[in-house]
């Protein structure tokens, strides 16, 4: 049995501590698997592979994103509205595969977009979800004594004009898309959001059980802690 949590639009600021306290209780046992799904507002996050070449124009980005420096590997890249983000918050087996599991989120992606009838694959240039050369979906992770932090940011609707402030994923010569360019339609993040959740289940084998997130001003979230909904 794992957790789901499912907040809607997160200030990244919010949902990057939560994450990492989420992950030292998950690294003591206190909590089980955990996936998070969000939005977040506009916000650059540079990992710690980003040349700051690779950051062109955020200065001067007049729309007023956030800029932060993450401890995962990668570089940087862009999350907003209409871009579905998924944080897995789990341990993972034996001495931990971090390829393995690079590949097993990839995998959730691929089976996600094939159900909306876009054909993704994976490329040799970088780690994702690819349509040709430009990448639909952006991995980004680091793991800490076994458990994992960061993710994956599948772009649904986004608008792809944020990305031209930087060079994504620090990759000169490649694009971004969406999934919604791909299909032919608009494919929301309301609708890919049930089906990552479910194809996660599938490839990690856990069964996810949604729980209610309160916010800074609950009695019970005094760390912004997700406790269980009410039954």
């Amino acid at each position: 049995m794992g957790h789901l949590l499912m907040p809607g639009v997160v200030p990244y600021g919010v949902a990057n501590r939560v994450m990492h306290e989420l992950a030292e209780r998950r690294q003591r046992d206190e909590i089980p698997d955990t996936l998070i799904l969000l939005e977040h507002p506009p916000v650059y996050t540079a990992g710690r592979r980003t040349d700051p070449a690779h950051l062109l124009s955020i200065e001067q980005d007049s729309r007023g994103a956030e800029v932060h420096h993450v401890d995962r590997g990668g570089s940087v890249t862009f999350h907003g509205p209409g871009q579905l983000v998924g944080y897995p918050i789990i341990r993972l087996p034996g001495k931990g595969d971090v390829i393995r599991y690079l590949r097993d989120v990839e995998e959730v992606i691929l089976r996600t977009a094939a159900e909306f009838g876009v054909g993704c694959e994976r490329s040799e240039v970088n780690a994702g979800v690819w349509s040709g050369s430009r990448k639909v979906c952006a991995i980004g992770v680091r793991t800490s004594r076994g458990v994992t932090l960061h993710g994956f940011a599948l772009n649904c609707t986004t608008d792809l004009s944020w990305f031209d402030a930087i060079v994504p994923c620090g990759l000169p010569g490649y694009g971004v898309t969406t999934l919604s360019e791909q299909a032919g339609r608009q494919v929301t993040v309301e609708e890919v959001r049930p089906v990552v959740a479910r194809r996660f289940g599938e490839v990690f084998d856990l069964e996810l059980e949604p729980l209610e997130w309160f916010g800074q001003d609950h009695p019970m979230a005094a760390s912004s802690w997700p406790v269980p909904a009410p039954r």
